[in-house]
């Protein structure tokens, strides 16, 4: 067995128990692929060893890859492998250090915990997602995740300065940005690296103009490599961190990341909207981008008829008295009773360190609203001046599909359409013609939307029987609708949550041919012998994906 020849240089731990290939079978999204084995390293001599051992394996023929891992919170089946998974939480979890403004990570720290060491020094890594409570740095980072902060901050390819990586060689790399002087004497290095600079090098200025004219017309995408971010003519940086940030893991094994931070903001504010009709949607964003909102993030009437069907739960996960919480429903229960049920819930939140002062903006800020609802019908303000007061809309916010999902029987997360992104103000057409080809479906699926109108990218997570043969051939379906919705715009299938085996399928429809042909070449560059994740950004293929549909979660 390959496990035990990989004991025999291996100082971590090697598993091949069923419980363990089955709990490495799955990640969150809709498939189920089972593994030859699962690695646990303790070093970065451990990985180094493990790529030397595969490469000889593959040059000799057989079929043998290496997948790495985190926390296994991906959507797309990006660390879904037949061959070997490199798991990293259990070692490699260690914060190395942090700085007053930057700070050194391994793969496998969990971002919950992160995030409560920033919080004791004042500092932010924004580029969080929604699970940010379970989700690891590692996975971040070959994600290039984002979520309700990227309207002010960005996402993880702008903080991202150095990285430490495992390549095809075996041997561990640091790759940073390099200009002038030193960017020539790495083009000229006679070396395994110098030579991936090189052809890369080449095949970027070769294909310039397309490849900048390939970039997706949107603030954020995680489709394809980002060949579009590695060379900056004008300032004449070559920045090949821009390429393995939101790779999942194709180009090699990350061992390390160092991360830009930010200081954190002490107070923050909401303010509330409630919207009858979403034509108004892209104006008002545009409106309130002048105030500098840290956050824009919003939710559809199904997901409130959603929180009103599970009251009790929705409150209970609140972690409080249950009466105390739902008299703090009373005021948006009125408005609904008065005003209808809204079509979608905004939530712009500001932040500050200055209470006063963000309280004077929060006036500000509602005030302006009051008077854009003048000119259009259906808008109500609801500002909120205390943090407390805030707790129910986030709940419900991150909360919703959870609690839906919990509480009905015999239907499975499907996330296949969760992510696609058009520019905001394409909003008002886009999101009605989604509704419109999911309609269509109302019979075999169950979907909510949520998202961040500021980007103008949403989520949709339907439920459906994948137990049923005539629904799961429903999945690529609906893609091919919605994804050719989103081209028609000009969008991205995936803002967020990258590729995996469930989009890798239509980047060649998404970027045409030219572009896909670029992507190969990227992985034979990195990979010539397909070592790291196959069948993810590159070789991917529509008929695998749908064999490995799990029936049930």
């Amino acid at each position: 067995m390959i496990a035990d020849e990989i004991r025999q240089f291996f100082h971590g731990d090697v598993a091949v128990d069923d419980a363990t290939l089955a709990k490495f079978s799955r990640d969150y999204s809709l498939f189920k692929v089972r593994p030859q084995v699962v690695v646990f390293p303790k070093d970065v001599d451990d990985i180094k060893n493990l790529v030397k051992f595969v490469a000889q394996k593959k040059a000799a023929g057989e079929d043998v890859s290496l997948t790495g891992r985190s926390a296994g919170t991906d959507m797309t089946g990006g660390p879904l492998s037949q061959g070997i998974i490199v798991s990293f939480t259990k070692y490699f979890n260690h914060i190395v250090e942090i700085g007053s403004d930057e700070a050194k990570v391994e793969p496998g720290v969990y971002f919950r915990d992160f995030e409560k060491a920033l919080t004791e020094k004042g500092l932010l890594y924004p580029a969080f997602p929604a699970s940010k409570d379970l989700c690891a740095l590692g996975g971040m980072v070959n994600n290039n995740s984002g979520g309700e902060k990227t309207l002010a901050y960005g996402k993880t390819e702008d903080y991202v300065q150095a990285v430490n990586i495992v390549m095809s060689d075996g041997e561990q790399h640091t790759l940073w940005p390099l200009a002038g002087d030193m960017l020539q004497a790495k083009l000229d290095e006679q070396s395994f690296e110098g030579d991936i600079y090189r052809k890369l090098y080449k095949l970027i200025s070769d294909n310039y103009d397309a490849i900048k004219a390939a970039k997706p017309d949107v603030s954020k995408n995680s489709a394809g490599y980002y060949l579009w971010n590695v060379w900056n003519k004008e300032t004449g940086v070559f920045d090949i961190t821009k390429l393995i940030v939101g790779s999942q893991g194709t180009l090699g094994l990350l061992t390390e990341a160092k991360l830009r931070l930010v200081p954190l903001k002490k107070h923050s504010r909401l303010c509330v909207v409630f919207l009858k009709d979403l034509t108004p949607v892209a104006d008002l964003v545009e409106n309130v981008l002048p105030f500098h909102p840290e956050s824009i993030e919003s939710y559809d009437d199904k997901t409130i008829a959603v929180a009103v069907k599970l009251w009790r739960q929705v409150i209970g996960s609140m972690k409080g008295n249950i009466f105390t919480l739902g008299f703090q429903f009373i005021p948006e229960a009125w408005m609904v009773l008065t005003g209808g049920m809204p079509k979608m819930i905004m939530l712009i939140e500001l932040t500050g360190d200055d209470e006063k002062q963000l309280d004077g903006q929060l006036a500000a800020l509602a005030a302006d609203v009051r008077t854009f609802a003048k000119t259009h019908k259906g808008i109500r303000v609801h500002p909120l001046r205390n943090e407390k007061a805030e707790g129910k809309y986030w709940t419900i916010r991150r909360q919703s599909f959870a609690l839906l999902h919990n509480n009905t029987t015999g239907l499975d997360t499907a996330p296949f359409i969760d992510d696609f992104i058009v520019k905001p103000e394409y909003m008002p057409e886009v999101l009605p013609q989604v509704n419109a080809i999911l309609d269509k479906y109302k019979e075999d699926l169950i979907y909510t939307i949520a998202g961040h109108p500021g980007n103008g990218n949403f989520h949709i997570i339907p439920l459906m029987n994948l137990k049923d043969d005539r629904v799961r051939a429903l999945i690529p379906k609906i893609s091919e609708e919605v994804y050719r919705l989103v081209f028609k715009y000009h969008g991205s299938i995936t803002a967020e949550h990258n590729d995996g085996l469930i989009r890798t399928p239509y980047l060649e429809e998404m970027y045409g041919p030219k572009i896909e042909e670029l992507f190969v070449e990227v992985k034979k560059i990195f990979d010539p012998l397909n070592i790291f994740n196959p069948g993810k950004k590159v070789g991917g293929s529509l008929q695998y994906s749908e064999e490995h549909i799990a029936s049930t979660q």
